[in-house]
């Protein structure tokens, strides 16, 4: 259940980068790059133990874009929950 609900935290994430208000490509690319490595985790996590870095990652990037972007770090702060929730 919560590897669903990440997905669909996740599918949210790539909706609001689609339609935001105006990010740099720094930023935008560091977004890309941060659903990919979940993206990578979800699909090795039942091999391997999780990546302690891919949580790092998540929390930094909602301190970045906490300011100016709310919305986009609610749903940063639901994936962070989530994986919290699946022990990551």
């Amino acid at each position: 259940m919560p590897s669903q609900e990440l997905h669909q935290q996740l599918e949210s994430l790539r909706d609001q980068l689609a339609n935001s208000p105006p990010l740099s490509e720094e930023e935008r690319a560091s977004l890309y790059m941060l659903t990919q490595d979940i993206e990578a985790q979800l699909a090795r996590q039942a091999a391997e133990a999780p990546d302690a870095s891919l949580v790092d990652g998540v929390t930094l990037a909602v301190e970045r874009f906490e300011a100016d972007h709310p919305t986009l770090a609610g749903t940063l702060r639901n994936i962070l929950q989530s994986l919290a929730n699946m022990g990551i």
